[in-house]
């Protein structure tokens, strides 16, 4: 049963205050669509995505306490599993029937490549009855709003880019339209999922030799006027009018702008560790890129890895 509008208890207690001055909302919460809406705009504006623990070698503790300490306390950013249960514990403290769901990341995937594992957490949240996807921790490619589970197929247009939700035998599949068509970005199981189901994905995410967060730096944020995303040493900035910048930058330039662009409260010598690993895979990564005559196909992922930093 969801709690009363602004209380929650035990171990999932959290500062419901606090919260809504981090990310800026100045409303008046009720466990509605108008709220959800609001949060799932401001929150991904407000905390970088990003997983710089995990890249420095540094556990990520998926505890209530530690969460609140990382994202709202001291000023960090988070990676899905920390800003989506964020998010999961703020909605039931308000009133709203809000379940974790889990899936399966297709973004950047060739059509050919072998599954990944279960690592992507969301969120659904029933409002009068009507199921809708909440998800602030997809890098650059979250859509900022929540989107109807039941429009099965429908575009749903955000300020960034449409979306849409399509079954897939019980599962659902999430796309989002890019200039030169549909990209998946993840499959979703039907079952709600367990804490538990949470750990075991942290752990691979943060901890396996073969993450993606282990060996780049991923970091993003999206307002309603822009999405940013860094990609080691690749920034893009792209505006909802459509304008796109695009800076590769120097070693010095990728610590001070996880500090200046993207507000990570991050000390100087993370920082700086976290730009020298970015420098070094950018580096790798240019040194065995695919030559003029490689398939278009991976031409195509490498434009919509531009899009996003998941």
């Amino acid at each position: 049963m969801p709690q009363p509008a602004g209380q929650s208890s035990g171990t999932d207690a959290i500062d419901v205050d606090r919260y809504f001055a981090r990310i800026g909302y100045t409303g008046s919460p009720r466990p509605d669509l108008e709220t959800l809406r609001a949060l799932t705009k401001l929150q991904p504006a407000a905390i970088a995505f990003e997983a710089v623990d995990v890249l420095l070698g540094r556990p990520v503790d998926l505890s209530p306490r530690a969460i609140q300490a990382k994202l709202i306390d001291s000023g960090r950013g988070g990676y899905c599993f920390e800003q989506n249960g964020l998010l999961k514990r703020v909605l039931g403290a308000l009133g709203f029937e809000v379940e974790g769901l889990i899936g399966r990341v297709l973004w950047m995937q060739p059509p050919e490549a072998p599954l990944m594992p279960l690592t992507h957490m969301m969120l659904r949240v029933t409002i009068d009855g009507e199921p809708w996807l909440a998800d602030v921790g997809f890098g650059s490619c979250v859509p900022g709003a929540p989107l109807r589970f039941d429009d099965s197929g429908a575009e749903q247009p955000t300020l960034h880019s449409p979306f849409r939700l399509t079954r897939r035998g019980t599962w659902t599949l999430l796309e989002t339209q890019l200039s030169d068509g549909w990209y998946p970005l993840y499959v979703i199981s039907p079952e709600p999922a367990l804490e538990s189901d949470y750990i075991a994905a942290n752990w691979y995410t943060s901890s396996h030799p073969e993450s993606g967060f282990r060996h780049n730096l991923r970091v993003a944020l999206t307002t309603p006027e822009y999405s940013i995303g860094l990609f080691n040493n690749r920034l893009t900035v792209r505006h909802v009018q459509g304008a796109v910048e695009r800076s590769i930058l120097g070693e010095r330039e990728i610590a001070d702008t996880l500090i200046s662009t993207f507000g990570i409260r991050l000390d100087a010598r993370s920082a700086n560790e976290a730009a020298r690993i970015a420098t070094t895979a950018a580096a790798a990564s240019s040194a065995a890129a695919p030559t003029a005559a490689a398939p278009a196909a991976t031409n195509a992922a490498a434009t919509a890895g531009s899009r996003g930093s998941r």
